[in-house]
């Protein structure tokens, strides 16, 4: 820490600018690696920038991918500079079986258009049903138009088993 200190006093004097030399020799303590290298500093921080003098600036990872260092200033001059780094060589993944992609399973229709279906209703206490014929084909918990009465329109129930379905709202 004492070198880190003296290297920073020299670097940066007051009233003068941050030594961006000073930064990149920080980032490489920092990363374990040089500029350029795996794990280190893609490159070297701007020469151009003009940062006002930090005695004691912070070091940290931006994110647990450790893609980047952020380097803070907390004086009364403060900035906050990222220094992109090369990410290092992730371990060669185990050999994967080649996976055939497969074709959805289509769930089979366990009722099927002009089958007799027995229409369920009830509550707690009672139950009627009621015979209808099935007016499509429908998969297990699916809805379906179920015809009761010649003259009025088809009512809409939930397909339970082959031949059996229930009305929505009643015993669920």
């Amino acid at each position: 820490m004492i070198v880190l200190s003296l290297l920073l006093a020299a670097a940066a004097t007051p009233g003068e600018f941050q030594s961006t030399e000073a930064l990149d020799q920080l980032v490489e303590r920092f990363a374990g690696a040089p500029i350029g290298a795996e794990g280190g500093a893609r490159a070297a921080v701007d020469k151009r920038l003009k940062l006002a003098a930090c005695d004691t600036p912070h070091l940290s990872w931006r994110s647990p991918a450790e893609d980047a260092v952020v380097i803070r200033c907390q004086g009364p001059q403060q900035w906050r500079v990222f220094v992109a780094i090369n990410a290092l060589p992730k371990a060669a993944p185990a050999q994967v079986a080649a996976v055939r992609p497969v074709a959805p399973v289509k769930a089979e229709a366990i009722i099927k258009r002009g089958d007799p279906v027995m229409l369920e209703a009830g509550a707690a206490g009672f139950s009627i049903t009621r015979e209808g014929v099935a007016m499509a084909d429908a998969v297990a918990g699916a809805r379906v138009p179920v015809k009761v009465h010649d003259k009025r329109p088809p009512v809409a129930a939930i397909a339970l088993e082959p031949g059996r379905a229930r009305l929505p709202g009643f015993g669920d």
